[in-house]
């Protein structure tokens, strides 16, 4: 059976506390648990490191030294990426000690953890502990996602992240601006210290969300409204045509598509009756961010992957920009 989770010696090399994530595996530990305990049982013991590549041209007798470096596992040698040397580094190890001093002192309590693709992307997830309700009924509580890549697929990035309880439906904080993001190129030296300074973990970018969503929350919208933020998110091009009054040609999947984020907008949807979201702009960002988190590509582990750290990601947050738009 194949998983995006790394699987290296036989196991999910993923750790997390309370309720089972979505492919039902990893090494459940107690809440409480040590960074080091973490990182054992997350499967991220192990350190990356560098080698220069060397080629063999046809014909030629000798192997050549090249430009690039190969980045690979200290535990099984596995290639990770090909890179130049100038690709900074942040070890596994790193991303765990990043939560070490907001862990507990601070707040934060670590709810997930483990690599993807063979360890070419690592991930932790800490719940800050920050929550609000929308109208009183649909609660969200807070989480900072920190992530990085071996292979040059993504840079470093701390995240703010949300996570509609109803649902579990997760949405990355908005914008650079409101300090709920934060990306660290690989041509630019990791620094935990400064990061947690710019993303302002005791600042306010989990209230800047919560007024942004019962602004949402508090905009309706009638079927025509509804349809037409839909298409601009998803198919902004027959959004684009319909507005023009020309018809636009799409898959019957994709047709199928946007007719099912519809259904989850108007009443099939986790959540979509509560006051909050039934008619209204959050309701149809939840809807898209549903159909993302929990129905969308091939199996969990691919919609994992796209939904935090691919297009599903990307998709979200354009909803949510959009959206906001209507309240601007």
């Amino acid at each position: 059976m194949a998983h995006l989770l790394d699987m290296t010696g036989g196991k999910a090399n993923m750790a997390y506390v309370g309720e089972k994530p979505w492919h039902g595996l990893g090494q459940e530990l107690s809440k409480g648990a040590s960074i080091d305990q973490w990182r054992v049982e997350a499967g991220l013991n192990w350190e990356v490191y560098r080698a220069k590549v060397h080629f063999q041209p046809e014909g030629h007798p000798a192997f050549m030294p090249g430009e690039s470096e190969i980045l690979y596992r200290s535990d099984t040698f596995s290639q990770l990426g090909i890179v130049t040397d100038r690709y900074k580094v942040v070890q596994p190890a790193e991303v765990m000690e990043f939560f070490r001093d907001v862990v507990g002192t601070g707040g934060m309590s670590l709810e997930t953890a483990g690599s993807l693709d063979g360890g070419k992307k690592v991930w932790a997830l800490a719940k800050t502990g920050d929550s609000f309700s929308i109208k009183g009924q649909d609660h969200i509580e807070g989480y900072l996602l920190l992530s990085t890549s071996f292979d040059g697929s993504m840079a470093t990035r701390a995240q703010f992240t949300s996570v509609r309880v109803v649902c579990n439906n997760t949405l990355q904080l908005a914008a650079q601006e409101t300090k709920g993001a934060i990306k660290i190129p690989h041509s630019t030296d990791f620094d935990a210290r400064g990061v947690k300074i710019d993303l302002g973990i005791l600042d306010n970018a989990f209230g800047h969300f919560e007024a942004q969503a019962n602004a949402l929350a508090d905009r309706p919208l009638n079927n025509k409204e509804a349809m037409d933020l839909l298409l601009s998110i998803m198919e902004p091009k027959a959004f684009a045509a319909a507005q023009a009054g020309q018809d636009a040609e799409l898959s019957t999947k994709r047709v199928n598509q946007i007719k099912r984020v519809f259904d989850l907008y108007q009443h099939a949807g986790m959540g979509s009756n509560l006051r909050s979201a039934h008619g209204t702009a959050w309701g149809m960002v939840n809807a898209i961010t549903e159909y993302i988190d929990h129905e969308s590509g091939h199996n969990a582990n691919n919609r994992f992957r796209s939904a935090q750290f691919g297009p599903g990601a990307t998709l979200k947050t354009l909803a949510f920009d959009t959206a906001l738009k209507l309240v601007a």
